[in-house]
């Protein structure tokens, strides 16, 4: 009687297949990184800076078009981890990622990257346009460029991350054919490389004497450079914006304050913040920072008000 008790005890565990299979799905879910998709939401920048971000048409391609390019990310991320699984394994931390720790086989990762990586561009030509389906397609390029050889090239890798940002700024305008301001572009880019060095920098500080650890061209980098790069482009930025400002504010309007040029102040104080940050090397994650700094989300807020009231002419 306990022999067929400890027989028929056994299927109990046996329905582990419906788990696995939701635990793989959710494996892929947090190999697309989700918490990185907020970086996405630039895609409103270039239509938001034109003032065309509210009609239906507008907000209907650009949720699409901030699909496609999660989409496209994700299959970066999915190919990146396969790639560097066995690396990852050896990894304090990258150990517990999903295709390091077993969750995910690595063909599927492949597979589920390599489908990713061909339906985006593909729908973006069918209901986009033919820019915004080249633009896709040069970033899946790049990114897997960089995933295979470009991240151990000095400074390209940091063009490459930097050129990843500017290309979600400037596809919405892509996908309305919205003319894409120097100015925008030139203030859009050195922002991003600002906030790529700072992280860079934030992680050599952090790991100082064992930066290979996390990532190996950390140790070719040294903290003085990054710190020099940081600050170049932090200025370069700056002196962007407010050559953007003042160019798009000699415009006549009917505005009751000149919030275009008044919005520089709150662009420079919100720069000022968050170099705080990166001269502490506390920036390695910029969406930490910018989440959970309070003074450094209401400059924000302060901005987007500005620069809202800005562009409906108010």
């Amino acid at each position: 009687m306990t022999e067929r008790t400890a027989v028929l005890d056994v299927p109990s565990t046996s329905p582990r297949a419906p788990g696995r299979r939701g635990g793989v799905a959710l494996g892929l879910l947090r190999t697309a990184r989700p918490r990185q998709w907020v970086k996405n939401v630039l895609v409103v920048a270039a239509p938001a800076a034109a003032g065309e971000l509210f009609s239906r048409h507008a907000l209907t391609q650009l949720a699409l078009v901030f699909v496609l390019f999660t989409a496209s990310a994700a299959a970066v991320y999915l190919v990146n981890d396969a790639r560097d699984a066995a690396a990852d394994r050896a990894h304090p931390v990258k150990r517990r990622r999903p295709v390091a720790a077993g969750q995910v086989p690595v063909p599927l990762a492949y597979a589920v990257g390599g489908v990713l990586g061909v339906l985006a561009p593909a729908v973006a030509a069918w209901l986009c346009s033919p820019l915004t389906a080249a633009l896709l397609a040069a970033y899946l390029g790049m990114q897997l460029a960089y995933c295979v050889s470009l991240k151990h090239v000095l400074v390209v890798d940091l063009a490459v991350v930097t050129t990843g940002f500017l290309m979600r700024a400037m596809i919405g305008g892509l996908a309305l054919g919205i003319p894409l301001s120097r100015w925008f572009l030139i203030t859009t880019g050195f922002g991003a490389l600002f906030m790529v060095a700072a992280k860079r920098y934030s992680e050599a500080v952090q790991m100082a004497g064992k930066a290979g650890a996390t990532r190996a061209l950390l140790t070719e980098y040294t903290t003085g450079y990054l710190r020099f790069v940081w600050q170049l482009a932090a200025g370069v930025a700056v002196l962007g914006y407010c050559l953007w400002a003042l160019e798009e504010g000699g415009v006549a309007s009917t505005s009751v304050l000149p919030w275009r040029q008044l919005s520089m102040v709150a662009f420079i104080l919100a720069i000022l913040r968050y170099a705080v940050f990166a001269d502490r090397g506390t920036a390695g994650e910029p969406e930490d920072v910018v989440l959970r700094d309070r003074a450094l989300a209401l400059i924000a807020l302060v901005w987007l008000a500005m620069y809202g009231l800005a562009v409906a002419n108010w």
